[in-house]
């Protein structure tokens, strides 16, 4: 194994959570077929096929890993990973109330939360959370994140108070703060499962590493395994979605002549770099030693610092007063302080 290298450990988080708060875009291309016909795609492909076509070119014996897991490793991988299939249906709703900026800001710092701290409790190692000074430095980054997302979520409030109903929809066509913020919280929460799910697979990893796989990759079977359970609850809920709304109709439109027909490249698109974020989580875990824990706080954390910078490029606040834009700057920062707390911490 590598000797551990947590600098290098946090930029590959970091890097992930440049995926993560870029993977909507392609979205934003897509016209003409119901959010439950396109989300299907990115689930097929996000979920699916490319974490079983990375996690088989980087890890050979994938196959021979996840069927020699015992039975209870592999339920709570997948059950923790459906419990994050149920957060995730509603992240593209958070994202359609609040903008790619405010909402990402809000439901990844709740989720960074939960799924940071609550491991380490209920496993009863919460003393690991402040074992020595780094440690405390680490929490103390965290909870500094927490902060940038009070600022951040504030400047939205603000936001709403400022612009008119024509200026709101102008950037984000269905903003509606109360709304959005209330499915963020679910979101949050229950996509926590995610890091769950994926601290759960232990026994995976130590068995593809004596596979020979190299210990950067070998979190890849444990990332396959727990979107299955996500894969289930997403494409579940979209067949309901068009049998209910009667959208059936909408995968007609996909062919090569039809009006859709960039749907599918465009959501297969969002899919996979949605999936590279926890790729890069798994990736950069080995290189933190004892603090891997820590790698979802970063990727969530990150990727509210590159959501926010980007919804100020899509225009998502303009318009707003010297208020809003200082506190929205101010939160900014304190993520900023945060992800460097976070590193220096771990190292």
């Amino acid at each position: 194994m590598n000797s551990a290298n947590p600098l290098l450990g946090s930029l590959v988080f970091a890097l992930g959570g440049l995926a993560g708060a870029v993977f909507a875009l392609p979205f934003r291309k897509i016209k003409g077929v119901a959010y439950e016909s396109y989300w299907l795609f990115y689930a097929l492909s996000g979920l699916l096929a490319f974490p079983l076509v990375l996690s088989a070119v980087t890890c050979p014996a994938t196959f021979k890993v996840i069927c020699g897991a015992d039975s209870r490793t592999l339920a709570q991988c997948a059950l923790f990973g459906a419990l994050w299939g149920l957060g995730g249906l509603t992240w593209g709703l958070m994202i359609r109330y609040l903008g790619i900026g405010l909402g990402l800001a809000i439901g990844c710092g709740i989720c960074s939360a939960t799924g940071t701290l609550i491991p380490p409790i209920v496993t009863g190692h919460a003393a690991d959370l402040v074992k020595d000074t780094g440690a405390c430095i680490v929490l103390a980054g965290v909870v500094g994140s927490l902060a940038g997302i009070a600022l951040v979520g504030l400047a939205g409030k603000f936001k709403e108070g400022e612009l008119s109903e024509e200026e709101k929809k102008a950037s984000v066509a269905e903003f509606d703060f109360k709304k959005g913020v209330l499915v963020a919280c679910f979101s949050g929460v229950a996509s926590a499962g995610m890091n769950f799910g994926l601290q759960s697979g232990g026994a995976m990893e130590k068995a593809a590493l004596e596979a020979g796989t190299p210990a950067a990759w070998c979190g890849m079977p444990v990332l396959v395994v727990v979107l299955w359970g996500g894969l289930v609850v997403n494409v579940a809920w979209c067949l309901l979605q068009n049998a209910k709304n009667g959208t059936f109709g909408d995968y007609a439109k996909l062919s090569p002549a039809g009006v859709a027909r960039w749907t599918v490249p465009l959501a297969s698109l969002a899919g996979v770099i949605w999936a590279c974020q926890f790729a890069c989580q798994k990736a950069g875990e080995p290189q933190m030693g004892d603090m891997k824990y820590i790698g979802f706080a970063v990727v969530m954390g990150s990727s509210i610092f590159f959501s926010t910078i980007l919804g100020v490029f899509l225009g998502e606040w303009k318009g707003t007063g010297g208020r809003t834009r200082t506190c929205l700057a101010l939160g900014v920062l304190v993520l900023l302080a945060s992800f460097c707390a976070i590193s220096y911490g771990s190292k």
